[in-house]
């Protein structure tokens, strides 16, 4: 069958073929794409919207920064300082202080010099960098909550076999293992990043390279990535959060099972300060899940990401003194010198 040519039309080279075919695959005609191996750095658009709230969004985040810091460090400082407070919790809780602390960090350090240069640019490398970071320190929280909800679980249901169960040695295992298990989710997410060949936009809608928003400017839709990105969800977040409310099903129950109300209250205090920490990590987290799957609402998300990476770190300090008697007579007697 003849074909209809226009006559001098040169014939598409082989090669030139194959990239047109590769790009209508992975691409919709409709978006403009650009080739990965081009791009040396992306735009974070999720601060400099209106030039005159600059010098207020830099004062309020470099003060919740200075907050969440300093707060973290008196908690590890109060837990090693007091030989009373070396248990498995308060060794648990000084991890998670100083996962926290590097959390923050990641995010808020980068989004104050970009507020005060008046940058949006990060380079690859610093981009692929902080998704790293980000994915490390964000999943060992999540698991170290995990962590502690069996800890939990272990002194009120076995408190007698306690000390054997939580000894120092298991404890270290447990901090070790939460390392790596989330050294291996930032190893996944790596290599779903890394197949990228074509993106759409080298725009982030957000303050920070999240593994969100760093999925979505992809413009394949493998069904291998798709799978392997539900992977990863489903085991290092529903896991770790049916881990928890396993822990606390059995907690509740065997702190019903107590006839004094004297050790009914002393239970739940104990658990009631974790159990809240737990509510804020996720609460934020699902909110940061909801707008970037369900939603794609740029604004909505914005308040979730500076809840989920600024604001829980933040009141995590005042939750556990606050609500703890250990701890703030330690925090006392640092004050007065007495320690």
């Amino acid at each position: 069958m003849a074909l209809n040519m226009k006559k001098g039309a040169p014939a598409p080279s082989k090669a030139e073929a194959k990239e047109k075919a590769l790009k209508a695959i992975r691409c919709s005609s409709h978006v403009a794409t650009l080739n990965l191996t081009h791009v040396t750095e992306f735009h974070l658009l999720g601060h400099l919207e209106d030039p005159a709230l600059q010098p207020i969004l830099f004062g309020l985040f470099l003060s919740m920064y200075l907050i969440t810091v300093p707060g973290n460090l008196l908690i590890i400082l109060a837990i090693t300082s007091d030989p009373h407070l070396h248990t498995p919790m308060y060794f648990f809780l000084s991890i998670l202080s100083l996962d926290d602390n590097c959390f923050t960090s990641t995010t808020v350090l980068k989004l104050l010099t970009d507020i005060q240069t008046q940058s949006r640019a990060i380079s690859y490398s610093g981009c692929m960098t902080q998704m790293c970071l980000v994915i490390i320190f964000g999943c060992m929280d999540d698991i170290l909550l995990t962590v502690m909800a069996y800890d939990r679980y272990v002194a009120t249901c076995h408190p007698l076999c306690y000390s054997v169960l939580m000894n120092p040695r298991f404890c270290i295992f447990l901090v070790l293992a939460s390392f790596c298990v989330s050294l291996l989710d930032s190893q996944l997410h790596n290599l779903i990043v890394f197949q990228f060949t074509y993106i759409k936009q080298v725009e982030i809608l957000g303050f920070c390279c999240k593994p969100a928003q760093i999925l979505h400017l992809d413009c394949s839709d493998t069904f291998a990535k798709s799978l392997l990105t539900y992977l990863v969800a489903a085991l290092f977040g529903f896991l770790p959060i049916s881990g928890i409310l396993l822990s606390y099903c059995k907690i509740i129950s065997s702190i019903l099972q107590i006839t004094s109300s004297g050790g009914k209250s002393k239970a739940f205090s104990t658990c009631g300060t974790h159990l809240l920490v737990v509510c804020l990590f996720y609460g934020t987290a699902v909110g940061v899940y909801l707008e970037s799957v369900v939603f794609h609402s740029f604004k909505e998300g914005k308040v979730a990401s500076v809840m989920y990476t600024v604001v829980a770190p933040m009141l995590n300090p005042f939750i556990y003194s606050l609500r703890n008697k250990d701890i703030k007579a330690t925090i006392r007697k640092l004050y007065s010198g007495r320690l």
